[in-house]
């Protein structure tokens, strides 16, 4: 959905645009985190986006993405002013969509909106991450450093992404196809072999328990298949949806971090991420709470980014936040004991550089290690459905078959 909003900025002065968002809760959280107070948030009224009309669907390639932003930084490097340096790169896309995009923030910054808000109304394009760390790159006077880091970071980020993707790929087509013809075969052959069972021993034949427990399960497919189909997926949408909201997003990340095997992978992708950004925002000079704030956002699990916001407090206090991560349950005493060591020798960046690179690696040989194991025990699945549905008919057509003879 589409917003408008009036809000303050931190330094009091106010600002007006639109932005994306699931819901009306999802909108104020948006702008929460980019460190605006709205004061007015309305939902405006049909389908086209902020500026120029653009539409739903469309896409911007990662690759583009990281081209974008490393010439943005080498002209801004070169004290290429911001709206001459998007006018020039705005036609370089081989992206409709992009350079649509680009012509729209280009406008929004002639106009005198911040960098950081212009990037803000596309979010399909630019994420919270990728806005939030822009945004510190702008009050610190060092957005050249923070686009070519952002850059690396897009690249490392879509890098593990793809692993992701590509270890689940098999599996999910595997349990598609099982699922399809599992259903196939109650909806459509089972129903026939129960006329077989009928013509060969009767109504009163005695069956094993597992047909009888197959039988009656195609049974309630063919009654209720029709009705429970629509069921199903409304129930679906309805979580999805709820998800989409921040009451929901956050009990599905936390329900995802007690999940096992699961649990392992998101922690190891956060603590990565936590570290890249984190290393990236203090060697450019942006501020410990600052960061924390940017930081929060990169992390992509609501449960940990509340933790972060705890550290930042704590850290105000005066605290160290090797401490505060310390107890955390989601981090490892490895890396508090790490940024210990940045801390006390002034190298936090240098440490946490490392960190990042020791669990990008322990992602990618935890996820080759998953794909690996899937694979056998989803054929052992497998063959042991086929075997139970064909012990399940054979058997006992061959027990009626010999009864009659």
């Amino acid at each position: 959905m589409t917003f408008t909003y009036k809000a303050l900025r931190k330094d009091g002065s106010s600002v007006n645009g639109t932005i994306e968002a699931a819901d009306h809760a999802a909108a104020l959280a948006s702008l929460a985190h980019q460190g605006l107070h709205p004061l007015v948030v309305k939902a405006s009224n049909g389908s086209k986006t902020k500026a120029g009309g653009l539409r739903f669907g469309k896409h911007v390639k990662t690759a583009e993405l990281v081209i974008f932003t490393r010439q943005f930084s080498t002209m801004i490097s070169a004290g290429v002013p911001l709206s001459r340096g998007l006018a020039t790169l705005q036609e370089s896309p081989s992206n409709p969509y992009f350079r649509e995009i680009l012509a729209s923030v280009c406008k929004d910054v002639e106009g005198g909106a911040p960098l950081a808000d212009a990037f803000a109304k596309f979010p399909n394009v630019f994420d919270e991450v990728f806005v939030n760390m822009v945004r510190a790159g702008e009050e610190g006077g060092i957005l050249d450093e923070i686009l070519k880091r952002l850059a690396l970071q897009v690249e490392l980020n879509a890098s593990i992404k793809k692993k992701i993707k590509g270890a689940m790929t098999y599996p999910t087509v595997i349990l598609t196809v099982t699922v399809i013809a599992f259903f196939g075969i109650m909806l459509v052959i089972m129903p026939k072999i129960s006329s077989i069972f009928q013509q060969l021993g009767g109504p009163g034949a005695q069956l094993p328990i597992y047909t009888r427990i197959l039988l009656s399960f195609s049974h309630l497919c063919q009654q209720y298949a029709l009705f429970a189909l629509p069921v199903v997926a409304f129930i679906a949408y309805m979580v999805l949806r709820y998800i989409k909201t921040p009451r929901g997003k956050y009990q599905f990340h936390a329900l995802m971090l007690r999940t096992p095997v699961v649990k392992t992978i998101i922690t190891k992708v956060a603590i990565a991420r936590f570290s890249r950004t984190f290393s990236s925002l203090m060697a450019a000079g942006v501020g410990v709470l600052d960061a924390l704030a940017v930081t929060g956002g990169a992390i992509g699990n609501k449960v940990i980014e509340k933790e972060l916001a705890y550290a930042a407090e704590e850290v105000k206090n005066g605290r160290q936040l090797s401490e505060v991560l310390g107890e955390s349950p989601h981090f490892p005493r490895i890396v508090s004991q790490m940024l210990a060591v940045g801390e006390e020798t002034g190298k936090t960046d240098v440490v946490l550089v490392k960190v990042a690179d020791f669990y990008e690696e322990e992602v990618a040989t935890t996820i080759d290690s998953l794909a690996s194991i899937i694979e056998p025990v989803m054929i052992i699945f497998m063959g042991a459905g086929v075997g139970l549905i064909a012990a399940s008919v054979m058997g006992p057509i061959a027990n009626l078959s010999t009864q009659i003879h």
